[in-house]
């Protein structure tokens, strides 16, 4: 019998969108744009780091508002329930050099994400840390034997999805849903957790 773990997407499912807090903070209304708009990761990367070079925005002013943002409401509560029960693995198409006041929140939990070029204080790119990194990590995940139910909210998270096991959204927009109707969708942590249990 094989073993289960899950594989989460972490912003919109577990914390808010890092990019449209540093938005709200900056008042640049572009930095809103998030993977639920944009399916082409690289082309949403490269105008970002755009958006930052022209304004001026350094690595250690984006940290200090992430060192703001706080879980979603139910969010720390349903992960520490799921990992009393299943192994769980982060996988995340944020940076290393974002995520540590994040996780610490969520008690440290297991994470692969990407990393940010930085020379001095200046984000003057980004390397994946492998193509298509959430659906590679599912499929080495199933090779090893394992059952792999996952669960994210955006366009980055459908490969994944569909790699799994068991796929679910969460909370995603309707035109996501629109072109992946598959998928079951949960609403709030209390749902995703049953959706999660029933496919045990």
């Amino acid at each position: 019998m094989k073993q289960t773990l899950v594989a989460l997407d972490v912003e919109g499912v577990l914390v808010p969108e890092i990019w449209i807090a540093l938005s709200e903070k900056t008042g640049i209304a572009a930095l809103r744009r998030t993977t639920r708009d944009e399916p082409d990761y690289d082309k949403l990367m490269r105008g970002r780091l755009a958006i930052l070079d022209a304004h001026g925005i350094k690595l250690s002013q984006i940290q200090s508002v992430i060192e703001t943002i706080v879980p979603l409401e139910g969010a720390p509560g349903f992960l520490a329930s799921l990992r009393q029960r299943l192994p769980v693995i982060l996988l995340s198409d944020t940076f290393v050099q974002f995520a540590a006041p994040l996780m610490r929140q969520l008690g440290l939990p297991v994470l692969f994400c990407n990393h940010l070029l930085v020379e001095g204080d200046r984000i003057t790119g980004y390397q994946l840390r492998q193509p298509d990194q959430k659906r590679q990590s599912v499929r080495a995940l199933r090779q090893l034997e394992y059952q792999v139910i996952a669960a994210g909210d955006s366009y980055n998270d459908t490969t994944m999805l569909s790699e799994a096991d068991h796929g679910i959204f969460f909370r995603a927009p309707s035109a996501v849903r629109a072109q992946f109707p598959q998928f079951p969708c949960a609403e709030d942590h209390e749902q995703l957790l049953r959706l999660i249990e029933e496919r045990l």
